[in-house]
């Protein structure tokens, strides 16, 4: 009977033993999905290539890159200058992840200051109003800081104008809260097994009392 007993005692505690690690690995998997990062894509004039930036190696220069272009409302001026009047152009393709959501036009020598050109219709297939706007003064510099062949201004100052929506959702170049959600993530994890191995010191206990009054 001792033996039959032990033999149960065996099986019940790998039984326990796998759901731990099964609930363990299950844990993270079930989750929520982080946003995906952000990025940009920048052709134009003097680029032979894609410049291609992305969050998770060059953070600093995404965010620079899109606070050209998240500042907008939902309308812009019908028309802009005079083709001669714009300069190089340089084409921002905004990304979550690998994915392309906005596409702008920056023209960061126009004459008489920095225009952006949106296009009514954008990558993720939703259509927007098209319009013409003024850029930021630091555009310019902006740009050629992430990698693109302008010409370096010792003039220009942080700023423009403008105030509306912005291009991407703010959680997605949030890195503390992608940081609270895995502290959180991690928390969870560990009540869960803190649990199971309760349940299963309970349970072990439970056995052993059974046995030891089977034997007396």
């Amino acid at each position: 009977m001792v033996r039959q007993m032990r033999r149960r005692l065996a099986v019940l505690a790998g039984t326990l033993a796998a759901a731990v690690l099964v609930l363990g690995m299950a844990g993270p998997a079930s989750a929520a999905p982080k946003p995906a990062p952000a990025g940009v894509d920048v052709t134009g004039e003097g680029l032979t290539e894609p410049l291609r930036l992305r969050s998770e190696t060059q953070p600093a220069h995404v965010l620079a890159i899109i606070d050209q272009i998240n500042f907008f409302g939902r309308t812009g001026m019908p028309t802009g200058p005079k083709a001669a009047d714009l300069g190089p152009k340089y084409t921002v393709v905004v990304l979550a992840g690998e994915t392309p959501k906005q596409i702008f036009d920056l023209y960061p020598k126009a004459a008489g200051g920095p225009r952006v050109y949106r296009p009514a219709k954008q990558p993720d297939g939703r259509r927007t109003s098209a319009g013409w706007f003024l850029g930021r003064l630091s555009m310019s510099e902006t740009l050629r800081t992430a990698g693109v062949p302008l010409e370096r201004q010792f003039d220009t100052v942080s700023g423009g104008v403008g105030g509306g929506e912005r291009v991407l959702p703010e959680d997605t170049m949030d890195p503390v809260r992608d940081i609270d959600e895995a502290l959180g993530e991690l928390q969870r994890l560990l009540l869960l097994n803190v649990g199971v191995m309760l349940t299963i010191t309970v349970g072990l206990a439970g056995i052993a009392l059974l046995i030891r009054r089977r034997t007396r």
